[in-house]
């Protein structure tokens, strides 16, 4: 049995879906305003902490932004101290960027600071819904997943 789904349903959680991310967006903006980084600075240091050390070409990639402009944002936050170019020890070819411990501090205090907005946001919610909520966003995550990998290798 095929399962039909209300398109009108879909369209409105999709719009759910974009002013929520608005809204956690502009809160992480708030926030950021009280470091001395910017928001692709802060996006580039998610990635660091998140893989590990990158390549230019593949921070490049996950920023969607150019080579050229994420080299120069890689050169900003090496001068604040945020992150070193190191050699790949397999290939000495390879240059990798290393999040240092300044940029990870600073990641860690802002992440933790829009943690605890989405804590005082969801005050009136018990765990179950939490549960619930996460539950949800955790399978529609791994289906987008899932549906991008597979049309990226068509």
């Amino acid at each position: 049995m095929q399962k039909v789904v209300d398109s009108i349903l879909i369209s409105e959680l999709e719009k759910d879906l974009r002013i929520i991310a608005h809204l956690i967006k502009q809160k992480g903006r708030e926030i950021l305003n009280n470091y001395p980084i910017t928001t692709p600075q802060f996006l580039a240091l998610q990635w660091l902490l998140d893989e590990g050390d990158l390549t230019i070409g593949e921070l490049s990639k996950k920023l969607y932004s150019a080579f050229s402009t994420t080299t120069d944002l890689v050169d900003r936050m090496e001068k604040s101290g945020l992150v070193k170019r190191v050699r790949d020890v397999s290939d000495g070819r390879v240059v990798r960027i290393h999040l240092l411990q300044k940029g990870k501090e600073i990641i860690d205090e802002v992440i933790e600071k829009r943690q605890q907005y989405l804590l005082e946001v969801m005050q009136e919610f018990n765990n179950d819904e939490i549960i619930s909520i996460k539950t949800g966003l955790n399978q529609l995550l791994t289906k987008m997943t899932n549906h991008r990998e597979n049309s990226l290798s068509k």
